[in-house]
């Protein structure tokens, strides 16, 4: 469950992308602006790692733009840190580039091997508990019972379009700029009102 809280952010979400999506290999030109469709969010284990994908539009191009929200920075992940926010309700907040998050990896290939994973968004209004929705859907699936590792990944391409990363066992594909195709056998689509076939954000193969 995500807990969303009645809060104000600075910058928001559709600032700080804005801002730090034009500077990363896969963006948009400085000088197109950038629509928000719509963001899903991973459960965290831990309980202390935000994990929002956005997916966005710009210039004709649909872009993934996963981040992570935590509560201090990172050691050594200066490279990856998009942006510090101030959120009324938590204080400060450091947000990292997902796919430099290994927590947000983590997640990823467990949802694109399960279809387990996506958050519910919960707000507290007037002393009882509202669902936050989103616009927003993801399916995923396909592994069997067998329990496998989902940890461990490194990065071993990237091209602007698609993340190429590996553990001891597996490939997982992050597709930056997600296609129109169908879900694999394993593998993460996400759809809404405007895409009703669904769009593939990420596939995972065994090596």
């Amino acid at each position: 469950m995500a807990r969303f809280h009645r809060a104000t952010l600075t910058p928001t979400k559709a600032e700080l992308i804005a801002a730090w999506a034009p500077t990363q290999a896969w963006g948009p030109p400085p000088d197109e602006s950038i629509e928000v469709i719509g963001a899903f969010r991973f459960d965290d284990p831990d309980g202390r790692v935000g994990m929002e994908t956005h997916l966005v539009r710009a210039g004709g191009t649909l872009m993934q733009v996963p981040l992570t929200y935590r509560d201090g920075p990172v050691d050594g992940a200066e490279h990856s840190l998009a942006a510090e926010m101030h959120h009324s309700a938590l204080g400060n907040r450091w947000v990292y580039d997902g796919l430099a998050d290994p927590q947000y990896l983590v997640m990823l290939a467990a949802a694109a091997m399960t279809g387990q994973g996506e958050a519910i968004g919960m707000v507290l209004y007037d002393d009882r508990w509202h669902i936050a929705p989103t616009n927003v859907r993801i399916e995923g699936g396909g592994w069997t019972q067998e329990r496998v590792a989902v940890d461990g990944f490194e990065a071993r391409s990237d091209d602007g379009s698609n993340a190429v990363f590996e553990n001891d066992r597996f490939e997982l594909t992050v597709h930056r700029h997600p296609i129109a195709a169908p879900r694999p056998s394993m593998g993460l689509v996400a759809r809404w009102d405007d895409e009703p076939g669904g769009v593939l954000l990420a596939e995972v193969r065994e090596r």
